[in-house]
């Protein structure tokens, strides 16, 4: 085995494994999103959060769906913590968006779609920000 072929077998482990961090993080912005909204419904239901705000509660899941999953890559990752974020958000927004064209005949990308993949990539990467490891002071 050539030197070569080791260092490509290296990229495609390091590879594989950001990118099952990515759909892992993205699994936890899933569930979070998810949990938010249901625990939303109970007081929409009950009539003590009007329906006209509603709207502002998805947008607040997918931020912290994008945060919590976000974090979670993070921290599994070493470096590249915005771009992992930044993934994560998207990879929930795509999640949620393949669940509405399971779930609903009509779903599909309108102008109520491009809050949702900001709010997703912004809790992203916020997590991004937040969740890289402090680099190290130099030795003087």
């Amino acid at each position: 085995m050539g030197k070569r072929e080791k260092k490509t077998e290296q990229t495609g482990r390091a590879w594989m494994s950001v990118m099952g961090e990515l759909i892992r993080g993205g699994v936890v912005a899933l569930g979070t999103a998810v949990l938010v909204v249901l625990a939303a419904s109970v007081p929409a239901a009950g009539g003590i959060l009007g329906e006209d705000r509603l709207w502002q509660v998805v947008l607040a899941a997918c931020v912290l769906g994008g945060l919590l999953g976000g974090l979670f890559a993070v921290r599994g990752l070493g470096g590249g913590s915005l771009p992992v974020g930044a993934g994560v958000g998207l990879i929930l927004f795509l999640l949620l968006l393949s669940l509405g064209f399971l779930l609903y005949d009509e779903a599909a990308l309108s102008q109520e779609s491009l809050p949702i993949l900001l709010a997703c990539c912004c809790g992203g990467a916020v997590a991004g920000i937040l969740g890289r490891k402090p680099r190290k002071k130099r030795k003087r």
